[in-house]
C-alpha cells in the first residue's frame, strides 16, 4: 500500500473519532511534556552546580573557628575567634601541598556613594583570593600586597553593589564611604551569580585584610580573622593538604590529644562533588518518572487501537476480500498508531517547552532545554506508538476474512 494513501486513511480515521483520538494522544502529550520539563529541571540543576563548582574554585578547603568551652558550657562553632592571619601565613609557608591561602575578616556594613546607599558584606582578605575563588574583573585591577602592608583604603565592588551604587556609570576611580570611611574603588568583580542556597555572590566588597582589621572594623585580638580559604596544589594533594592543615593548626593552638579542636577543616571540593552526584541522581529519577508517563500513554494507545480493531472488524474483512494482504492491514494500523504518537509528540513538545520556560520564569528555578532532549523525547514518543501499536496491528492482520465479514 502506498505510504501517502495509508497516512491519508489514518488521518481520516482519526478525524472520524476526534474525541477518542484526542484522549488517546493525551497520554503521549503528557508523557512527552513531562520528559521535556523533567529533563530541563534536572539539566538546569546540574548546570547550576557545575557553575557553582567553577565559581567556587578548584581543590578548596575552608578553615572555620571551632567550638570552645567556657564555664563548663560548650559554645557553638565560630562563637569565639580562634584563627589569626598568622595561622594563614604559617599554612602557606609550612605546607608544600598548599598553593594559595586567603584569610577573611569582615561583616555587613552600610555603603554610600552620593545620594545612593547599600548594605552589603565587606571582607578584608589577601590578593590571592582572586585565584582561589576564580575572580575575573570587568574593570580595574585587584589590590596587591603592598596595599595590604600599607593598610590602603582601596576596594573592589561586586556586580550587585556596583549596579546599586553607580548604575551604568564606571565606578573605577570613584570614592565610596564604608561606615563613613572613604575608600577608592580600584576594580569591579565579574558576575558570579547566586549560590544553590539563593545567596548573591555579587553582593560583596573586597578590601585589604589589614584595612579591615586595623581601620574599618577593628579586631578584639591582634590579627583575628573569621575564616581561611586554602587551595591545594592539585586534586591529588588535596587530601594531604587537609591532613597537614589539621596537624599544623593543632600544633599551633597547643591542643592536647583528645581535646576538642577550636577549628574545623572542611573539604569544599568534596562537598560540591557530593552535591553534584546528588543532583545527577535526582535528574535520572525525574527522567524515569517522565518515561513512566510515556509508557502509560503508550498503553492508552494500545487499548484504543484494540477497541478500534474490534469496531472495524467488518471493514478489515472487506479490505481482505478485495485483495488486501495481512501486511497491508498490519501496516495500516501501525501507521495509525504512529500518526497518533507523532501528533501527540509534537503537541507535547510545544506544551513541554512552554511549561519549562514558564516554570523557570515564575519560580526562578534553573531550567535548561537542550536540542538532544527534545529530539530524544520525540523519538521515544514515536517508538512508544510503534511498540504499543504492534500488538493491535498484528491482531488485525491475523483476522480470518470470512469471520471478519460475518462480524456485526
Amino acid at each position: 500500500m502506498n505510504l501517502f494513501i495509508a497516512v491519508k486513511i489514518a488521518l481520516f480515521s482519526l478525524r472520524l473519532h476526534k474525541l477518542r483520538s484526542a484522549l488517546t494522544m493525551l497520554g503521549i502529550i503528557i508523557g512527552v511534556a513531562a520528559v521535556i520539563v523533567m529533563v530541563a529541571i534536572g539539566s538546569g540543576a546540574r548546570a547550576q552546580v557545575a557553575r557553582q563548582i567553577a565559581n567556587m574554585g578548584a581543590n578548596l578547603l575552608t578553615i572555620l573557628p571551632g567550638t570552645t568551652t567556657s564555664g563548663g558550657q560548650r559554645l557553638g562553632a565560630g562563637s569565639v575567634p580562634t584563627l589569626t592571619s598568622r595561622d594563614a601565613r604559617a599554612i602557606i609557608e609550612e605546607i608544600p601541598a598548599v598553593r594559595y591561602v586567603a584569610p577573611y575578616y569582615g561583616e555587613s556594613a552600610q555603603v554610600v556613594h552620593g545620594n545612593q546607599n547599600w548594605s552589603t558584606m565587606v571582607y578584608g582578605t589577601f590578593p590571592e583570593v582572586q585565584w582561589i575563588r576564580n575572580y575575573d574583573l570587568t574593570a580595574g585591577r585587584f589590590f596587591n600586597h603592598q596595599e595590604v602592608a600599607t593598610v590602603a583604603k582601596v576596594c573592589l565592588l561586586g556586580q550587585t553593589v556596583a549596579e546599586n551604587l553607580f548604575g551604568d556609570l564606571d565606578p573605577v576611580g570613584q570614592t565610596i564611604r564604608i561606615k563613613r570611611m572613604p575608600f577608592t574603588v580600584i576594580g569591579v568583580l565579574a558576575p558570579k551569580g547566586h549560590t544553590l542556597h539563593g545567596g548573591d555572590q555579587d553582593d560583596v566588597i573586597l578590601i585589604p585584610l589589614s584595612t579591615a582589621q586595623k581601620r574599618l572594623f577593628g579586631s578584639p585580638l591582634p590579627g583575628v580573622i573569621k575564616f581561611i580559604m586554602v587551595q591545594a596544589t592539585s586534586e591529588e594533594t588535596l587530601k594531604e593538604a587537609e591532613v597537614e592543615v589539621d596537624r599544623l593548626l593543632t600544633q599551633r593552638h597547643h591542643l592536647r590529644p583528645g581535646q576538642d579542636k577550636d577549628f574545623s577543616v572542611r573539604n569544599l571540593t568534596e562537598l560540591m562533588r557530593t552535591r553534584q552526584e546528588t543532583t545527577r541522581t535526582m535528574s535520572w529519577l525525574l527522567r524515569i518518572i517522565a518515561l513512566v508517563s510515556l509508557v502509560v500513554g503508550g498503553i492508552g494507545i494500545m487499548n484504543i487501537m484494540l477497541v478500534s480493531v474490534t469496531e472495524r472488524t467488518r471493514e478489515i474483512g472487506i479490505r481482505m476480500a478485495v485483495g488486501a494482504r495481512g501486511r497491508d492491514i498490519m501496516g495500516q494500523f501501525l501507521i495509525e498508531s504512529t500518526v497518533l504518537s507523532l501528533l501527540g509528540g509534537l503537541i507535547g513538545m510545544v506544551f513541554g517547552l512552554t511549561t519549562a520556560y514558564l516554570l523557570g520564569y515564575f519560580t526562578r528555578w534553573p531550567v535548561l532545554v537542550t536540542t538532544p532532549a527534545l529530539v530524544l523525547s520525540f523519538l521515544v514518543a514515536v517508538g512508544v506508538g510503534v511498540f504499543f501499536g504492534f500488538y493491535p496491528a498484528r491482531k488485525a492482520a491475523q483476522l480470518n476474512p470470512i469471520d471478519a465479514l460475518r462480524h456485526g
